[in-house]
């Protein structure tokens, strides 16, 4: 169907007209406005974003031992992480992410920057049966954050799956 009504077919053209930009052109012989020094500076220079530091002063600290590597995650009292390390994060490879000496490591390390955050009290919750469970929780206190407490959350079976039935020979 042809639309035969004229109205309709201006409001199309104006809707489809190129929308024209002024532009300042400085007249022949005449030099380009210049801005001043601050203005090229600012400028000139990359544009920070300013993050909020948000403060936090408590949290928990989630140790993760297997015996193969050692995790550290330090969150706020909602569960919101705020820094978090593991043994190859720290640039350890293979048996040695699951020594004591890399769990201070990144006990240490995660602690420091959690204190960036205004952190100066955790709740410690360790779990798993690996090396770094003690020297994860060494190197936290080392870094200066106060221990309010110390649990063991490692699940322990209650009996257990259920056995496979009996071999018939």
């Amino acid at each position: 169907m042809a639309d035969d009504n004229p109205e309709a077919e201006t409001q199309k053209e104006v809707l489809a007209a190129p929308v024209a930009e002024e532009a300042v052109v400085a007249p022949e012989g005449a030099e380009a406005p210049v801005a001043s020094d601050e203005e090229a500076d600012a400028a000139a220079r990359p544009v920070a974003r300013a993050r909020s530091q948000r403060h936090i002063p408590s949290g928990v600290a989630s140790i993760n031992a297997t015996f193969n590597n050692t995790r550290v995650c330090i969150a706020d009292q909602h569960g919101n992480v705020v820094a978090w390390g593991s043994g190859g994060r720290a640039g350890f490879k293979g048996s040695r992410k699951s020594t004591s000496y890399v769990a201070q490591q990144i006990g240490m390390d995660v602690a420091k920057r959690a204190m960036s955050f205004g952190m100066r009290e955790v709740e410690v919750r360790m779990k798993g049966p690996g090396a770094g469970r003690e020297s994860a929780v060494r190197g936290i206190a080392a870094a200066g954050l106060n221990i309010s407490v110390l649990r063991d959350v490692t699940p322990i079976p209650h009996n257990g799956c259920r056995p496979p039935k009996r071999r018939r020979v």
